[in-house]
């Protein structure tokens, strides 16, 4: 007995952090594609942090990074979707480009990725004045061209329909008939889906 009431008090909402799901802190069964063109097998941990991929092949663990992974693809632990990410060379200044792991979300003619983050959220009740933080799952968004080009996307309307250029009006149009929101992951895919179909 005392167990389950521990455990309802664990996930109740009080200690909802405790009960948050982090895709970064498991093993995932999956595979790997090295910059060298071979397949490893395993159980993958990631790391966006790092830009680290572990993989467990029969207990030998082994560390890669961006610069050695071309591609893995992983069976989500939790949700048991696949989920596909690619190492892409990413601008971080004017003279200076680095490999970063991307999560594909769409892929198309204009491609949407993601890199996953944990950030603090701070909460307060309306019955009282305590605040408390929490470590809450979120979603950096970019756009990648067919050409390579990434775009760091922060979810401004206005600078989503400057991406889709020539498609902007259309797109505009079918933002605001859905009601979508381009700060949202599910509409985003969505808005996407849509730009690469017309």
């Amino acid at each position: 007995m005392r167990f389950i009431f521990g455990l309802i008090l664990t996930c109740s909402p009080l200690v909802h952090a405790f009960c948050q799901y982090f895709p970064t802190e498991f093993w995932h069964k999956g595979y790997l594609i090295t910059s060298n063109g071979d397949t490893l097998r395993g159980s993958i941990k990631y790391d966006f942090d790092k830009d680290a991929v572990q993989i467990d092949m029969d207990n030998r663990i082994q560390t890669l990074t961006a610069r050695n992974i071309s591609y893995f693809e992983i069976i989500d632990k939790e949700k048991e979707n696949y989920r596909q990410f690619y190492s892409i060379s990413y601008q971080m200044n004017m003279n200076h480009k680095v490999p970063r792991f991307f999560e594909i979300l769409y892929l198309g003619e204009l491609t949407l990725v993601a890199r996953e983050m944990i950030i603090q959220e701070t909460t307060s009740s309306s019955l009282s004045s305590i605040y408390r933080s929490q470590p809450q799952l979120a979603h950096k968004f970019y756009f990648v061209y067919k050409d390579g080009k990434v775009i760091d996307f922060e979810g401004n309307k206005s600078v989503l329909y400057t991406i889709m250029g020539a498609k902007s009006q259309e797109i505009k149009s079918y933002v605001k008939k859905n009601n979508l929101k381009t700060d949202r992951l599910q509409d985003l895919v969505r808005i996407t889906a849509y730009y690469n179909s017309i």
